[in-house]
């Protein structure tokens, strides 16, 4: 069922936080900070955009998400368990041996998973592979691909942006979650990635530049990005590392540790907080 109601969405992201952070937690390890930063991108695909049925995970014909920034899987897997695709009890077992919520998603072990990734840089290259098999099959699949702001780094991003240009891949929507945070700092001070904006530009993709946590101009991007012809979209998603739990946000060091308990419960206070002045 596709929610339209923006309070309700801002309510669903608010609950996928707290997933984010009772996976992480209960694993003792993980990447909260870019999972919080794309957390109300996910809702909005998951709840109000994308062509899917919790109830037929493999529908040959449903929309696909590529989480190409894999180590926020718990990001991914809380969004899954919000939308049914498995008991929000599951997210305990994150990062647990023989868990279907490994550190990284993996589509074998996981229905609602479409593609396996963690390799930084390379999911972009299946999702144009994804975006051309729909076109050949007239199949009518929107393909999604969220990438990291430090992902793009990776030169295979840039030859995968190339390959999507040339083939004219309207049915591809980039995600960037560009919080400007990677594990060695700022972006820009860590690989010189600037002018972001015109850089998509030159490989011909149509460019939007929105607020990545305004539900409303989240919608109104994968909109537009829907509604051009002739050539993929980039949403150029501006967001907070960590967004959602104060002492988080903003903050590098949260690229890749767990919480404490007494942080742990702080984060779970806040996030319950923030859903009752919703």
């Amino acid at each position: 069922m596709k929610i339209t109601n923006v309070e309700a969405l801002k309510r669903i992201a608010i609950e996928v936080r707290k997933g984010i952070i009772e996976a992480v937690y209960s694993a003792k390890s993980g990447h909260p900070g870019g999972a919080l930063s794309c957390a109300d991108i996910l809702t909005v695909l998951y709840f109000n955009q994308m062509n899917i049925d919790e109830k037929k995970p493999d529908d040959p014909n449903r929309d696909r998400l590529i989480l190409s920034k894999g180590h926020a899987s718990a990001a991914l897997y809380s969004v899954l368990a919000e939308k049914g695709y498995f008991s929000k009890e599951e997210l305990k077992n994150f990062r647990k041996l023989e868990s279907k919520l490994q550190g990284h998603p993996d589509m074998k072990k996981l229905p609602g998973v479409d593609m396996t990734t963690g390799s930084l840089g390379q999911g972009l290259s299946a999702g144009v592979g994804m975006a051309i098999a729909s076109k050949m099959d007239k199949a009518g699949c929107k393909i999604y691909c969220i990438l990291g702001d430090g992902e793009i780094e990776e030169g295979q991003v840039w030859e995968a942006l190339m390959a999507a240009s040339k083939n004219n891949l309207d049915n591809l929507c980039v995600i960037l979650d560009n919080n400007n945070l990677q594990i060695d700092g700022e972006i820009d001070k860590v690989g010189g990635m600037n002018n972001i904006t015109e850089k998509f530009l030159s490989f011909g993709f149509n460019v939007v530049n929105i607020n990545g946590h305004n539900m409303d101009e989240i919608i109104d991007a994968i909109t537009t990005a829907k509604q051009t012809k002739g050539k993929p979209t980039i949403i150029i998603a501006k967001t907070i590392k960590g967004k959602g739990v104060s002492f988080m946000e903003n903050k590098a060091s949260w690229h890749g540790k767990a919480p404490s308990k007494e942080e742990y419960e702080l984060a779970i206070e806040e996030l319950n907080k923030e859903m009752l002045e919703d």
